[in-house]
């Protein structure tokens, strides 16, 4: 049986468990500008916040950030354990950001989730399998979305929305978000009739070569303004 919770979104009795990547994390004192300490001796400040929870300043090691976020992406589940707290957190990742310079983790915002309320988020898409239509090398294929806004129980969260092209054969055929079908209770919230993939032409734009001919030194001369012929006769030999 399900209600209507705060902020519209819907509440189930949910008992199911996922597999979670675990992630230690402390509480963190150290705010605004002066976090540049913390990343200097390889600690990351985390930022935790949730529908109905009190948002906490958290930070944790670096290098297990990293791998943290390299297995679970923006769709897996963490489990976050956080200080003395017996229970640990369920989170996902939200956002994060790098120094540009030299690609070092600045902050992670992690979003706190409960297993039996949906939640919003976006999902990376994969093209699979081959389009029969890409055998033609005029043609090629166009992806207008890397990634489509889901609404589902944390426990069904796809780690991907594959889109199959074999069904693309010329140019003009696409694939668009109302056409993909996802387990019950996973739902995109894009506009249904937006194109994901397609089949379009290459813009060949053909190059002119440009044809140099070798000038004849006779013509050379004869093309010489009279101004130039003329000066050339009046100049006295060296003799004179």
């Amino acid at each position: 049986m399900s209600s209507v919770a705060g902020g519209g979104l819907l509440w189930y009795d949910c008992g199911a468990e996922m597999d979670k990547i675990e992630l230690k994390a402390t509480n963190r004192d150290i705010l605004g500008k002066k976090v540049r300490h913390l990343r200097r001796q390889g600690v990351t400040p985390i930022h935790l916040f949730g529908h109905g929870i009190k948002s906490l300043a958290l930070q944790c090691d670096a290098r297990e950030l990293e791998q943290v976020l390299s297995q679970a992406g923006h769709t897996g589940l963490i489990s976050l354990k956080v200080d003395h707290e017996k229970k640990a957190r369920t989170a996902v990742i939200r956002e994060y950001g790098r120094d540009w310079r030299n690609k070092q983790l600045i902050h992670v915002d992690l979003y706190q989730v409960r297993m039996g309320e949906k939640i919003r988020l976006e999902v990376p898409v994969v093209a699979i399998g081959e389009a029969p239509a890409l055998k033609v090398k005029e043609n090629m294929l166009a992806q207008e979305f890397d990634t489509l806004h889901v609404e589902c129980l944390p426990g069904k969260i796809p780690d991907t929305i594959e889109v199959d092209i074999s069904t693309l054969t010329e140019p003009g055929d696409a694939i668009r978000i109302k056409d993909i079908v996802l387990d019950e209770g996973v739902a995109v919230l894009n506009e249904p009739e937006l194109v994901i993939v397609k089949i379009s032409r290459r813009h060949v734009e053909k190059m002119e070569e440009e044809v140099v001919e070798a000038v004849p030194e006779a013509e050379e001369e004869a093309a010489e303004g009279p101004e130039e012929a003329e000066s050339d006769k009046e100049k006295p030999s060296e003799g004179e």
